[in-house]
């Protein structure tokens, strides 16, 4: 019994991986939402095999608060507010979820385009909590090349801008 509650104590000490996905300390959360949609895929042949070849997400952003829509998420990544402003994103950081069944966390670094408003100054977006959304590990075979499918999924957004 002594040597199994010293291999627990041993295991607890050991350091936390951390999340390569948090952003760093030079920015600051300005909006967190809730992205619900669906993230879609396609039945392609490689030389590797079938596979489920990512396309595109599309969901809807609905303010943390609120709970009210307040903008889309669609391919590119790109984000589009309610007022107009839009931001465009490059993946600099991913990580699994601690859901395996789950989409990856991501940290983007983003680019503002459209008009002024709440995503002008906003440098990078991350997503987190995902929830669902990972391509089958089946059905793509040589009977469904080109076959594309909507997984349903969930993940918090939030929008980072640059400490004053």
């Amino acid at each position: 019994m002594m040597i199994s509650a010293l291999a627990v104590l041993a295991l607890l000490s050991l350091p936390q991986t951390a999340d390569s996905t948090t952003p760093p300390a030079s920015v600051h959360a300005r909006i967190t939402t809730t992205g619900i949609g669906v993230q879609i895929y396609s039945c392609k042949q490689s030389a590797a095999g079938f596979a489920w070849e990512f396309q595109e997400p599309q969901a809807t952003l609905f303010d943390a608060t609120t709970h009210q829509p307040v903008g889309t998420h669609a391919a590119g990544p790109t984000w589009t507010w309610s007022d107009g402003s839009v931001l465009t994103g490059k993946v600099v950081q991913k990580s699994p979820s601690p859901d395996v069944n789950s989409i990856p966390w991501l940290l983007l670094e983003t680019t503002a385009a459209g008009k002024n408003g709440a995503l002008s100054r906003v440098t990078m977006v991350r997503r987190s909590e995902t929830q669902a959304g990972a391509a089958p590990a089946t059905g793509c075979d040589a009977q469904n090349v080109g076959v594309v499918i909507k997984v349903p999924y969930q993940a918090t957004y939030t929008f980072y801008e640059p400490k004053h």
